[in-house]
């Protein structure tokens, strides 16, 4: 039987589904509403608020396959990926979970039914751990296992605790012995790829107070976790991840694009290592844009671009100088875009988002390069051998080189990098960043010790609130009573000031922390507990949101009344500058139809409809009829709905809002983009917002116009000089004009036909003409231009009486169906005939004999 990974996925899947478990779907590996992860990195994330103790599901147990990135943090796998066989930067973790329901018998049971039963692990090579003081899973596994493949370790290993305080619990582990003769139970936790942990078991039954104490919890709940790819290493018969079809269709692609051979023999190869890095970063990047992040220079998005370039760095090793990783997007989706369907929607936006961070860091990579070499040829003239911190910290910082990129040019080239200086300037920098603040800030406001405290929001009533201080510690502060708005649903948090003790604190953020809402001002705060703050949200500011949050649900039914039903929310940010609408739709959105879009939600805001909200049972909202309803999952039993003409806009919505529609002023569309397949992108402002935005397309519109003006007098003066370089190009041409010159009865002529294109450059050129010949001279120069023959004819002064230039050109012209004349030194004529110019060329001097034959009898 082949154990593809499908089929592995599914079968542990249908297992547990069997035994009672609801599947859940993937959480995507960007969190939404955690804000102390900047990726999902375990199975366990989306459940986190269960075991925290405020969160329930209607259901006790679970089971799923969880998209995992681990890049960062605690859990940081980014080094070991691509030196050895197990690690990665993305991977799927296959989990079950029990809330309050099943506990370790049953978890312990489940696992070994599964791996023995099912997938038919010999039972000889599996070892399971406990945690050393956890003598009840230990008696269980003797139920398994004999007592020498049952180990102990202490809390390192197999203890897990979700923070500094919170739930936390013993956990056992199951390790499989790849060893020829069976004797890996030395090599367990060891780690080396002889003996892998494949399973792990977390039982989640105590409470870590602040004392470092523990304390039992009144509900237990079981948490596992397996790596989808090493039980695929395992069920394949391989010794590496990177054999399995999770990645070998991937490796071969690579293997077609370098002309390179994956040199699986040998761990230590550098092609290999290159080869690993890339086919795993790519599935990191992949899923990671799928489900909504960019690259970026902050948090996450410098993570992700990190990624890119610590991949891009192993893919110049292979020999690539051009954007390569983007070309291995589509055997990604082959692999894993049926379990994972995301990754076909929006397989053109990861190509473009990888392709052009890979062209844009390649450029930068080469002037990187350049610098680095630089530098290096310096320190090298004074046998200096170790490449300044400083160095390395403008490389990291200007060039974006991770400090793993400087160390390897520095040993290829016998230096070494002062580490020191540059960890040195990357803490400067980091104390001068204000997200440092904010990250902080949002960690301790996470702190289990806030969860007692509630907060009641009174800020869709009033913008000014006094009450108690229920906690005040570093920048935070939690009250009984607040009008400060958290965000949620798109709508930005307020900002604004506390009144303390007789001080100003600027608020700048304010977070959710179960029931309580915390308030991050800029200072630190005093510790004045029980006493009476007053809080003041920026009134400004929060007008202009509610007027941008009001006119977002006017432009949605908007959207959908001029587009179609098929408008879906996909997205949105309401600020007070300005608001942001994602939405389903396919095909680009013409002028006309955004222009309808714009007067329908105008013609709303003259309407001065009243904006109700209303409080009512979840079911009984979901009866209301074309009620927009989102991320129905997140609602609780009582929700709010925003009512804008019950024939026109209905929403459930926790939102601020204006009292009537009027008072958003006015409303104009400001932008519209593609920013995934199938989904649109537009952006609006309102009120004040419309009059700055007409402001700023006036002064573009004038700088424009400046512009213009400017560009036209340019191109007319380097018109000129182009004119007066080509009549210089010809004129350099004239002794090369006299040397051909004809003699007719003493009569030097020069006819020629020249490259210009107009009247003026001939007569500029046939005057200089004029006076090289000097006495006893005709002179005729000739061009075509857009199929018409120009012709200009100059005569010596000697001899404008018998050869005037006016009547001789215009003769001359006749032979070319045209005509002309001018003054007795300098006329001109033009010929529609331009195919017989060459030949009439040849022919002046007989005309010129002629003309003058016929002067003379007259």
């Amino acid at each position: 039987m082949q154990w593809t990974s499908h089929r592995v996925r599914q079968s542990f899947l249908d297992f547990f589904a069997e035994r009672g478990h609801r599947i859940v779907p993937s959480a995507p590996v960007i969190p939404h509403g955690d804000p102390t992860l900047l990726f999902t990195n375990a199975g366990m994330n989306q459940f986190k608020d269960v075991f925290l103790g405020f969160g329930t599901r209607d259901y006790t147990r679970a089971a799923d396959t969880q998209k995992c990135i681990r890049v960062s943090g605690k859990h940081n796998d980014l080094e070991e990926v691509g030196y050895d066989t197990y690690h990665h930067t993305f991977f799927e973790m296959l989990g079950n979970w029990s809330f309050g329901d099943y506990y370790k018998a049953e978890a312990i049971a489940y696992a070994w039914e599964l791996l023995t039963g099912v997938w038919k692990l010999p039972v000889e090579r599996l070892h399971a751990t406990v945690f050393r003081t956890d003598d009840e899973a230990y008696e269980l596994w003797r139920r398994y296992l004999p007592a020498e493949r049952i180990h102990r370790f202490d809390e390192k290993d197999n203890f897990w605790e979700m923070g500094d305080t919170g739930p936390c619990g013993p956990c056992t582990e199951i390790h499989y012995d790849r060893t020829p003769d069976f004797s890996g139970a030395r090599l367990v936790n060891a780690g080396t790829p002889q003996v892998i942990e494949i399973w792990n078991l977390v039982f989640i039954q105590y409470n870590r107070r602040a004392d470092g104490s523990l304390e039992e919890l009144p509900v237990k709940h079981v948490d596992t976790g397996m790596g989808l790819e090493r039980i695929c290493s395992v069920l394949q018969g391989v010794d590496s991840n990177y054999d399995t079809d999770l990645f070998v269709p991937l490796i071969r692609r690579v293997e077609e694009l370098s002309g390179r051979r994956y040199p699986r023999e040998d761990v230590r190869h550098p092609d290999g290592i290159a080869m690993r890095v890339m086919v795993d970063h790519i599935r990191a990047l992949a899923f990671a844009i799928a489900d909504g992040a960019l690259p970026g220079n902050t948090g996450r998005g410098y993570v992700l671009r990190r990624l890119l370039r610590r991949a891009e760095r192993f893919a110049r090793m292979l020999g690539f100088r051009e954007p390569v990783l983007w070309r291995l997007v589509p055997v990604l989706v082959s692999i894993m875009g049926d379990p994972f369907p995301e990754l076909h929607q929006h397989q053109r936006t990861i190509e473009q988002v990888i392709e052009a961070e890979e062209a844009h860091f390649l450029r930068t990579l080469d002037r990187g390069l350049q610098l680095f070499e630089t530098v290096a040829e310096e320190l090298r003239r004074r046998q200096q051998w170790e490449i300044p911190g400083e160095i390395a910290f403008q490389l990291y910082d200007t060039y974006g080189f991770p400090l793993d990129l400087t160390e390897l040019l520095a040993r290829e080239q016998g230096f070494t990098v002062d580490v020191e200086g540059f960890q040195r300037l990357m803490e400067e920098q980091r104390r001068r960043s204000r997200q440092a603040q904010k990250t902080q800030a949002v960690e301790i406001a996470l702190s289990p010790r806030l969860q007692q405290f509630r907060s009641e929001f009174t800020g869709y009533e009033e913008l000014e609130t006094e009450a108690e201080v229920l906690y005040a510690e570093g920048h935070h502060v939690v009250l009984e009573r607040t009008p400060f708005y958290v965000e949620s649903g798109g709508q930005v948090s307020d900002t604004g000031i506390l009144l303390l003790g007789g001080e100003d604190y600027v608020v700048e953020d304010v977070r959710r922390v179960g029931e309580a809402i915390v308030h991050v001002c800029a200072q630190e705060v005093e510790p004045l507990v029980g006493q009476r703050a007053l809080a003041q949200v920026d009134r400004r500011r929060r007008w202009a949101i509610m007027r941008n949050h009001s006119a977002t649900h006017l432009l949605h039914e908007a959207l959908r009344r001029v587009l179609g039903s098929h408008v879906q929310q996909a997205g949105s940010l309401v600020a007070p500058e300005y608001l942001r609408f994602d939405f389903s739709h396919f095909g680009k959105i013409e002028p006309a139809q955004l222009r309808d879009i714009e007067a329908l939600v105008n013609e709303k805001i003259r309407e001065a409809i009243p904006v109700q909200t209303r409080i009512m049972p979840l079911e009984q909202a979901r009866k209301i009829p074309n009620v927009k309803m989102f991320f129905a999952d997140k609602y609780g039993d009582i929700v709010r709905v925003v009512i804008i003409d019950e024939r026109f806009s209905v929403e459930l919505c926790g939102g601020t809002h204006v009292h009537n529609t009027s008072q958003i002023g006015l409303f104009a569309l400001t932008g519209e983009e593609a920013v995934a397949a199938g989904v649109r992108r537009v952006e609006a402002v309102t009120g004040e917002g419309v009059e700055q935005y007409v402001e700023q397309l006036r002064r573009r519109l004038e700088e424009q116009q400046r512009h213009a003006d400017q560009l036209a007098e340019q191109l007319q003066r380097l018109q000129r000089e182009v004119e007066q370089l080509q009549v210089e190009r010809e004129s350099a041409r004239i002794p090369e004009f006299l040397a051909r010159a004809r003699s007719v009865d003493g009569i030097r002529i020069v006819a020629e036909q020249v490259q210009l294109s107009t009247i003026d450059q001939l007569k500029a050129l046939a005057d200089r003409i004029r006076a090289a010949l000097g006495r006893q001279g005709i002179g005729i120069v000739s061009a075509v231009v857009e199929g018409k023959v120009h012709l200009v004819c100059v005569v010596t002064p000697d001899l404008t009486e018998r050869y005037p230039a006016g009547q001789l050109v215009a003769r001359i012209a006749r032979e070319l169906d045209g005509g002309g004349g001018g003054r007795p030194h300098l006329a001109t004529a033009g010929g529609r005939r331009p195919e017989k110019l060459s030949e009439l060329l040849g022919r002046i001097p007989e005309l010129v004999a002629t003309f003058g034959s016929e002067s003379v009898r007259t």
